[in-house]
């Protein structure tokens, strides 16, 4: 089974979620959103399974700092478009375990998912 974990490294959460993984040996691939982007079709996978409002996080600093305009009447595509401009828009971690995404960090949550390795 393929695990890749999607987040930004200086992220707190990130490191809580992957210091969880790793002690649990668990075997998984980072993916830096600031390094390496998101594609599209990826979004809109994860979009398709937990929806686009779970995916934004607007508590983000980058989501914070947009204009007025920018945040005004959010809807699917227009919060999409913003994920894919600012990927750190995006909530973190955000973990693909084969075909499930689990969004955010939640030990008892990463457990069940792995398998309780």
């Amino acid at each position: 089974m393929t695990i890749t974990m999607y987040g930004i490294t200086t992220c707190d959460t990130i490191k809580k979620a992957r210091v969880w993984l790793e002690s649990h040996d668990v075997p998984y691939r980072f993916h830096d959103y600031r390094a390496e982007g998101i594609e599209a079709g990826k979004l809109n996978g994860w979009v398709g399974k937990v929806g686009w409002e779970k995916l934004l996080n607007k508590g983000s600093t980058t989501f914070r700092e947009l204009p007025e305009a920018d945040k005004a009447g959010l809807d699917e595509k227009k919060a999409k478009k913003l994920m894919l401009a600012k990927p750190t828009m995006i909530k973190r971690p955000v973990l693909e375990v084969g075909d499930q995404v689990f969004v955010g960090f939640k030990p008892e949550v990463y457990d069940e998912a792995v398998g309780g390795k």
